[in-house]
């Protein structure tokens, strides 16, 4: 499910000839409750039992917090926090009656710590890694698993819509979308709590889980997620 048709049906085209295997996609826009309703409506229509969840959607917005858009602001806690956690309750509901299913969340480093200069989207991840750990001790005797996948940077659209060109983050070098792909895809089939890929991310979410909250967490987070000029500052309130 994405909002680009076009692609999507490009990419059904190619998967069913490279897998050899049906591939339905809806087109529609998971930042909207609408959007949400109408992927549960398709489903329904089809009257299809979905066994593996992946919520993948997701988007940030870098820079001082009270100089960006409420407005989009508000449509990042709805996809990011909302949606997944209707889709999420929706489905875990009919897979714990049918004894099986598998849940993958996709949360993010950022969700490991406080960061400023990308608050609010880091607060979202942290909601979704929360989120899915509760569910996997609630679920560990049902058949279903919930695992949360945290990436680092990754070459993905991503960076271009969080408008994260400057950022430091990402300077320092970034997996691949489909390397991060499989490393989910293989903790979520085996059940895995949480998923950090890449020796660098676990290297960074060690150290993040145990520095305690404080100034000196704050200003370590704020020096990774500054600018490569360093031209962030505090910004003046009009």
């Amino acid at each position: 499910m994405a909002r680009n048709e076009a692609r999507l049906r490009q990419l059904k085209t190619e998967l069913e000839k490279a897998k050899g295997t049906a591939v339905y996609y809806v087109a529609a826009d998971l930042s909207t409750s609408e959007g949400v309703a109408e992927l549960l409506q398709y489903v329904h229509a089809n009257q299809w039992h979905v066994t593996y969840l992946v919520n993948n959607a997701g988007f940030g917005d870098y820079g001082p917090f009270v100089e960006r858009s409420m407005e989009k602001y508000a449509e990042m806690l709805q996809l990011n926090i909302v949606s997944l956690t209707e889709l999420t309750h929706h489905f875990a509901r009919s897979m714990v009656q049918r004894g099986k299913g598998r849940i993958l969340n996709v949360a993010s480093t950022a969700g490991l710590q406080p960061d400023p200069y990308f608050a609010v989207y880091g607060a979202t991840k942290a909601y979704v890694i929360s989120l899915t750990e509760a569910l996997h001790k609630e679920l560990e005797h049902t058949g279903v698993t919930t695992t949360v996948l945290s990436p680092g940077p990754t070459q993905t659209e991503f960076m271009a819509r969080a408008d994260m060109a400057e950022a430091k983050l990402y300077a320092a070098g970034v997996m691949t979308a489909a390397e991060v792909a499989r490393i989910g895809f293989r903790g979520m089939m085996a059940g895995k709590l949480h998923v950090i890929p890449g020796l660098k991310n676990r290297i960074m979410g060690f150290f993040s889980s145990i520095t305690p909250p404080g100034h000196l967490r704050l200003a370590v987070a704020a020096g990774i997620m500054g600018k490569k000029n360093g031209s962030h500052a505090t910004p003046a309130v009009h």
